[in-house]
């Protein structure tokens, strides 16, 4: 166990679904990488089916790869794919709104 102290540092671990909120703080040593901060937080016993070595990673909503090391009070998010391309998404809204004002 990592003891709080001069040369540990404490990181948020944050993953969000639609009914619940993985956030665990953790101490770990300075020049923990993201993939070990992960690790250490034990997210993978939780969630034994996301394979988060795969997902997209941030810290503060920046992207980062799982090599990036950590400074003291960041949060490292671990993203869900994507549901729908952004893309689709607003031809399917302009499709329906266009249909709508043609029928006025």
């Amino acid at each position: 166990m990592v003891l709080p102290g001069e040369h540990n540092i404490g990181v948020e671990i944050a993953y969000a679904l639609p009914q619940y909120q993985f956030l665990k703080r953790i101490i770990a040593p300075n020049g923990i990488t993201v993939e070990q901060a992960i690790a250490l937080s034990e997210f993978g016993k939780l969630f034994p089916d996301i394979d988060w070595t795969s997902q997209r990673i941030g810290i503060f909503g920046k992207l980062v790869t799982l090599d990036a090391v950590l400074q003291n009070n960041d949060r490292v998010e671990i993203y869900r794919p994507l549901q729908c391309d952004p893309k689709d998404n607003r031809r399917i809204r302009y499709k329906k709104k266009t249909a709508r004002l043609s029928n006025v």
